[in-house]
């Protein structure tokens, strides 16, 4: 397969004719770079495939050990558990804990860290009448600039005894994203 050069078009808009005889228009930016279409924009989809075991009232990083896809190999699913996008853009990031207790949880909360510090909550539950699970989760367009930028999922839990993140299947503890646009 050879390349497409296209020169000469000053608005943006350059028509292209496939052999099928079909009229395409393919509209490009005014801005240099590269241009993004559906194949090359970075997803996963990550998850916890064992159950976690967290200490209480502390925030704690989601172990999510497995992915379900990686298009572009950036989530790190064995050392830091977290997504490091080379291609600088937004990004729809979401994330899920399924909190589960032996005994009653007063606190539940959900977020994302980017770059190590706490970016955007989700779902706070805080009550005195306790309960022994709660599914949370947090969701939100990030911007990364491609080199350095990574997200984390993380938990908190309150209460005293011992907590868990139920991680054990897709539908437990999850982590996901997909970029929207380019930078």
């Amino acid at each position: 397969m050879g390349n497409l050069v296209l020169n000469g078009a000053t608005s943006g808009a350059t028509t292209l004719t496939p052999t099928d005889a079909v009229t395409i228009t393919a509209t490009f930016p005014s801005l240099g770079g590269t241009v993004m279409v559906s194949g090359n924009m970075p997803a996963f989809s990550a998850y916890g495939n064992a159950s976690q075991t967290v200490s209480a009232n502390t925030f704690t990083k989601v172990t999510l050990n497995a992915k379900e896809f990686d298009t572009n190999n950036n989530f790190d699913s064995t050392t830091n558990y977290r997504f490091t996008p080379t291609v600088a853009g937004y990004y729809q990031i979401n994330g899920q804990i399924n909190f589960n207790s032996t005994i009653s949880i007063t606190r539940a909360l959900l977020g994302i860290y980017k770059n190590g510090s706490a970016y955007k909550w989700g779902n706070d539950f805080n009550t005195t009448t306790a309960i022994s699970g709660f599914r949370a989760v947090v969701s939100s367009i990030i911007y990364f600039n491609g080199s350095t930028d990574y997200v984390e999922l993380y938990g908190f839990v309150g209460g005293s005894g011992t907590f868990t993140f139920a991680g054990s299947s897709t539908a437990d503890d999850y982590f996901n994203g997909s970029m929207v646009r380019n930078a």
